[in-house]
């Protein structure tokens, strides 16, 4: 069944291979396969352009545009952009789907974790994130509820949802049963691949992050585990500065970029054991696309991993206050039972093709009024 949706996104990957919102994109191809009309509003596009068969269009492209689209999908709407094309544009949209990822719906300064030192925010940073992150929930909390009647509401985690009702002070009841959770899917580099492991290992253990100066990604945990097992080789692949301010290990070799999703998989299987730790986390994509190839992985014991891959016999969930663990009765453990299988938890058939079946029931409501 062939229909339209306009999926209006602040940033999106680009024809020079940045990956912004890369989950986003790979549901979008998923949609494609299944014969939806897929066409993304890129908030921070200045030029159109065309990746992978999905056209990318600008606000500018769209005011000038007279195509008329059937749904209207917003992942992790914020004010400025989607609030303001929602109260502008919304009228010409029979049906809404919102996706929560995270920091839209939240007080961030009360859920994340505390910066590292030396990227600490001046007082009046602090203050006026708190001021906007008050006004933006107090506009959610009055404008979901006015759309409810034309909206669905996808919650990437059981956490998400629950954080959701937390910060905007809207009960699920609000919502009328129109809401459902759907894990964000993995790319097909981590579909296809099987990890390896009879295959020559360089390293011990990998961390990979975009952003190591993001302390929910606790590259302090994996510094000062790579001091108490130095036995062991690190290797820790993301930008940042954070080395520049903290002693790196000894054992620790960094490489400073970013991967696309080939190259991580290039990566991990020159590794024994995948090292994800995490403060706070809407679901932890990246530590499920890793878990899914079947490479032993030690991420955190909080809630959300659990929830995420607690299904996972490769994962091993570690206390990010404890510092003095020997990870080498961790990694032996995990190596005792390789190969794992593969677990399709999120795959596109298990992810997309929900959201797919979703996006058609819809259309077929919005037909049928």
């Amino acid at each position: 069944m062939n229909f339209k949706i306009l999926v209006a996104v602040a940033n999106y990957p680009s024809e020079n291979g940045k990956l912004s919102l890369a989950y986003v994109h790979t549901r979008n191809l998923y949609y494609l396969s299944k014969g939806i009309d897929v066409t993304v509003l890129n908030f921070k596009a200045n030029k159109c352009y065309k990746i992978d068969d999905i056209n990318v269009i600008t606000l500018q492209e769209y005011c000038k545009s007279k195509k008329i689209y059937d749904l209207l999908v917003c992942h992790a709407a914020n004010i400025r952009n989607h609030f303001m094309f929602l109260k502008k544009y919304g009228h010409r949209f029979p049906q809404f789907v919102f996706f929560f990822h995270g920091h839209e719906v939240l007080m961030c300064n009360h859920v994340y974790p505390k910066t590292y030192s030396f990227a600490k925010k001046h007082y009046f940073k602090i203050f006026f994130g708190d001021l906007y992150d008050s006004f933006k929930l107090q506009i959610w909390h009055k404008y979901y509820p006015s759309v409810v009647d034309k909206s669905w509401f996808i919650f990437v985690s059981r956490w998400m949802q629950e954080e959701f009702v937390k910060w905007t002070r809207i009960p699920l009841s609000t919502l009328k049963g129109r809401y459902s959770i759907t894990y964000n899917c993995i790319g097909k580099s981590f579909e296809d691949a099987i990890f390896d492991f009879n295959s020559k290992k360089k390293y011990d253990f990998i961390t990979i992050r975009h952003n190591l100066d993001n302390s929910k990604y606790g590259i302090d945990i994996v510094n000062n585990l790579a001091k108490g097992n130095l036995k062991f080789k690190f290797l820790v692949i993301g930008k940042g500065e954070f080395f520049h301010h903290y002693k790196k290990s000894d054992n620790i070799e960094w490489i400073n970029t970013t991967l696309d999703h080939t190259s991580i998989v290039k990566y991990l299987q020159l590794s024994r054991c995948a090292l994800i730790p995490t403060r706070t986390d809407a679901q932890g994509l990246m530590m499920c696309e890793m878990a899914s190839i079947g490479i032993p992985l030690i991420t955190s014991d909080i809630p959300v991993c659990h929830e995420s891959l607690g299904n996972f016999n490769n994962v091993a969930m570690i206390n990010n206050e404890n510092y003095n663990l020997n990870l080498e009765e961790i990694l032996n453990s995990l190596e005792k039972n390789l190969p794992y299988p593969k677990i399709e938890k999120y795959f596109n058939k298990k992810t997309s093709d929900a959201e797919t079946i979703l996006l058609n029931k819809l259309y077929m409501e919005k037909s049928q009024k």
